[in-house]
């Protein structure tokens, strides 16, 4: 079935057969090509399935990978507790709060007075409580914050109340001849 065009050229010697049946073939293709056949089912199915496998997939390797970031951290400020602990001695209870419960540790008179003026932290290590001076503390406020137990010498959220406080009390003059 060929165009009749085609077979004029045919005719006059114009074309050859095989570049006829060569056109003729391209057009067949091109015919075909432009209707591709509507998916099935099941195809339709299996790419959802894909769809969702990826994406399942992705969400695993997002949460795997902010576990190992967490890890990281943790094992970061285990290192630096390690290299900064300061060595506890002594006979006193130093007792503090660990959330609700209330935790104690030896420390001298000296370490005592560095606790209470902020100089020293103490913070959590393993299953126990090591002493940090305020520049490893810091190191690891920066990357836990919860990691720190008691800091006398941090500002955080208490001192919202206090300067609250404090501005109601303004409002009431001390005289200033009163010596206490």
């Amino acid at each position: 079935m060929r165009n009749p065009l085609q077979e004029q050229l045919l005719k006059a010697g114009l074309v050859k057969k095989n570049q006829v049946a060569k056109v003729v073939r391209e057009q067949a293709a091109q015919r075909k090509g432009t209707k591709p056949a509507p998916p099935s089912a099941e195809q339709l199915d299996v790419q959802k399935l894909q769809v969702e496998r990826a994406e399942r997939d992705r969400a695993l390797a997002a949460e795997r990978n902010a576990q190992v970031r967490v890890n990281e951290v943790h094992a970061q400020i285990r290192q630096i507790v390690d290299m900064h602990k300061v060595k506890r001695e002594g006979d006193v209870t130093y007792r503090f709060t660990d959330g609700d419960r209330i935790k104690d540790v030896l420390v001298n008179e000296a370490l005592r007075t560095q606790l209470a003026d902020g100089t020293l932290v103490i913070a959590r290590h393993g299953e126990g409580y090591e002493l940090l001076p305020r520049v490893a503390a810091d190191k690891v406020y920066e990357r836990d914050a919860a990691m720190i137990v008691l800091d006398h010498g941090h500002r955080g959220t208490s001192d919202i109340g206090e300067s609250a406080d404090d501005e109601y009390y303004r409002q009431f003059q001390v005289p200033d001849d009163l010596i206490w």
